[in-house]
């Protein structure tokens, strides 16, 4: 207990002297904890709107459709084994549809006035049916702006707008085009269909997870667990990509956290030989080191949660077609991974260097002997900038890997969401033509690209703070080189320029490996989603992200490595 007493007011004392270095890791890991906790949650919440719209609307197992002709077909699979109830075969065709200014094909489906048994429409506004008038699908009397009161056209015939209701007896709209309509028997008898009619016949099936084996022995028919992945697609699209963001967003953290740490190592070096100096065994000076960012990651993930919790209702509320749920609070489970994600990063970024760092004999750490710099073999005739730069960077070459490695894997995010985006929009640039409603937006592509947004923001900000603190070590650990450079002649710009270049020159490599990597993470993630998609990205769209990405990174890099080039030549050589 005297260790663990010993290291945690170690911890807390560093934690207090360095806040902003503190902040940027509790950010770091923030941004990931939050992204799991918002997949974990819509992961939740993708199956709670339709089993509640399923129970409310008293959902059928399956629906079988046939043409008008084939009625005998119908009654004869309602007879079928393993159907357990069947109701009336719906009549169901095609007309145009008009409201207002717009016109729009629609799929009219003839009801009774009395309920069915099975597939029964909840009204969530206005009523039911009556002669004269329809009930319209809620999504897709959300495309087209109605509600009830307003007058419709169908083949030209005024309509009044009893309600509108959801069902589960087909995906709703745009999942599902053209929209649904439901009238009456008597009025749908009397609609000129646009093509041939057909006949829906809900299904209650005795065993209603065999669905799917039951659509495969008979041609028509389509299980309820298909309806639900057209219905729930966005949500699931969204758990997916969310999912994948945060195994990228880890990479991330961890590569700020190990950055992070092997900085405070170069600039603690001195304090870690005066812990050793007085009494501190390697075990207490590595357990201080894990502490501190233990500290950190577990309040990082609880903020993760609480963010995520309190966001999740942009994310995983259903479309329009479903009901809305009660909203999904974190489970044990949920808080149980993102707490063993944020520790488990963490602990693996910080195990390595604590360890390296605890091992140094106490007089090396004392005296912070300046690292020999490596014989790379340059051509003299370098400018001073490049050669400096060149000269840095192999100083520390674990250092350097990670900086690329966070370049490479921002890069790669970036691009796989501009593969995405451009799937999202060559998607809605399909969703036109009469079976949908012009100018109205589809959920499933908008939900893809809040995703995306969230996303490329969580990245673009670890990257951020990587670069930051890459500078920041860099700058520490230079200090007496940059200082003996200066006295030498060196200007403060060329010093600032070397430092720079020292991050540019392998965030330029890996900023170009991360292009092809990008696409080929999204072709294997549509490759395990069977999307059709394409994953093109236009070449002027790839040929931006390099240069964008080197700006970025010098510009972040430059504010850091300011201060220590800038630094009195004198007092840094004779304190460092």
């Amino acid at each position: 207990m005297g260790r663990f007493l010993l290291a945690f007011r170690l911890a807390r004392r560093d934690l207090r002297r360095r806040r902003a270095q503190a902040f940027l890791l509790l950010v770091a890991i923030a941004a990931t904890t939050t992204t799991l906790t918002l997949g974990l949650l819509v992961r939740n919440a993708a199956d709670d709107p339709w089993d509640r719209t399923r129970a409310a609307t008293a959902g059928p197992d399956a629906v079988a459709t046939a043409s008008a002709s084939d009625a005998r077909a119908l009654a004869a699979l309602a007879k079928a084994d393993g159907v357990a109830d069947a109701v009336r075969p719906f009549p169901t065709f095609s007309v145009r549809l008009g409201v207002r200014d717009t016109q729009v094909n629609a799929v009219v489906q003839g009801r009774d006035i009395v309920p069915s048994r099975i597939d029964r429409p909840y009204v969530t506004s206005g009523s039911w049916l009556r002669r004269g008038s329809v009930v319209v699908e809620r999504a897709f009397a959300d495309a087209l702006s109605v509600r009830p009161g307003d007058e419709v056209t169908l083949a030209g015939r005024r309509f009044t707008v009893a309600g509108i209701a959801v069902t589960t007896g087909r995906a709703p709209y745009p999942s599902s085009a053209p929209g649904l309509v439901w009238t009456t028997r008597a009025d749908a008898a009397r609609l000129p269909a646009l093509a041939q009619r057909r006949l829906t016949m809900p299904l209650r099936l005795d065993d209603p997870s065999a669905a799917p084996a039951f659509a495969a022995r008979h041609p028509g028919v389509t299980p309820w667990q298909t309806l639900s992945e057209y219905a729930t697609a966005e949500l699931t699209l969204a758990n997916n990509a969310l999912i994948t963001g945060s195994w990228a967003l880890a990479i991330l953290a961890g590569l700020c956290i190990a950055l992070l740490v092997g900085g405070r190592l170069a600039e603690q070096s001195r304090r870690v030989g005066l812990l050793k100096a007085a009494g501190a065994t390697p075990a207490v000076v590595a357990l201080t080191l894990l502490a501190e960012h233990m500290f950190i990651a577990v309040a990082a993930a609880v903020i993760g949660l609480l963010a995520g919790w309190a966001a999740s209702p942009l994310l995983t509320g259903p479309n329009a077609g479903l009901l809305e749920s009660g909203g999904t609070a974190p489970t044990m489970g949920i808080v149980a991974a993102v707490l063993l994600l944020a520790l488990g990063v963490t602990a693996t970024a910080t195990a390595f260097p604590a360890l390296r760092g605890a091992r140094v004999t106490t007089a090396h750490a004392l005296r912070a002997p300046v690292r020999p710099p490596r014989r790379l073999g340059l051509p003299s005739g370098l400018p001073v900038t490049l050669l400096l730069g060149l000269r840095i960077a192999a100083r520390r070459v674990r250092r350097t890997i990670l900086a690329a490695l966070s370049t490479a894997v921002t890069v790669a995010m970036i691009v796989a969401a501009l593969a995405m985006n451009r799937d999202v929009a060559r998607m809605d640039g399909r969703a036109t033509g009469p079976d949908f409603v012009p100018g109205a937006g589809n959920p499933v592509t908008e939900r893809v690209s809040q995703i995306v947004l969230v996303l490329a923001v969580a990245m673009l900000l670890l990257a951020a703070v990587n670069s930051v603190l890459t500078a920041w070590a860099t700058s520490l650990d230079t200090l007496r080189t940059s200082a003996l450079a200066r006295a030498l002649g060196a200007t403060p710009r060329q010093i600032t320029s070397g430092l720079v270049a020292a991050h540019l020159l392998p965030a330029t490599v890996a900023a170009a490996g991360g292009l092809p990597l990008g696409l080929a993470v999204y072709a294997a993630a549509r490759a395990v989603g069977q999307s059709s998609a394409s994953g093109q990205v236009p070449i002027l769209w790839l040929a931006a992200v390099l240069p964008t990405a080197l700006a970025a990174v010098t510009a972040l890099t430059a504010i850091p490595v300011r201060h220590a080039a800038t630094r009195p030549v004198a007092p840094t050589l004779t304190t460092t």
